[in-house]
């Protein structure tokens, strides 16, 4: 059985880089059919999708928030990695690490989700 962990600083400053680790463990971030994907649900809103990167390393962005976020992994380690530049306010929320079986369009496993609070 999959398992997800989210790993990172609970508090970040307004402009400061936010950065969380998922680790994986019970299966591979490299088998087929999986896209690993993280999502946030700020404070009193929806599920907000980031981005994910697919089993072969290819990775998608939401477009709103394309333009600071970065996707990553490390195979050897079974983990991937998330970081949200010029952070504010705003991205106060709670960071979900979860794969997606893009050939069903399903989340089939979660992380159990990691609050970050943007504050000076």
């Amino acid at each position: 059985q999959v398992q997800l962990q989210e790993s990172g600083p609970g508090l970040v400053k307004p402009s400061q880089t936010l950065s969380l680790t998922c680790t994986v463990s019970g299966g591979s971030i490299k088998t087929n059919y999986y896209a690993w994907t993280w999502i946030r649900q700020p404070p009193g809103k929806g599920l907000e999708w980031m981005g994910d990167i697919a089993e072969i390393g290819t990775i998608y962005y939401s477009p709103s928030l394309k333009s600071r976020t970065s996707i990553s992994r490390d195979t050897s380690k079974n983990q991937f990695y998330l970081q949200l530049t010029s952070v504010t306010p705003e991205d106060t929320a709670v960071y979900y690490c979860a794969r997606l079986n893009y050939v069903l369009g399903t989340f089939g496993a979660w992380g159990q989700g990691t609050q970050v609070t943007v504050s000076s």
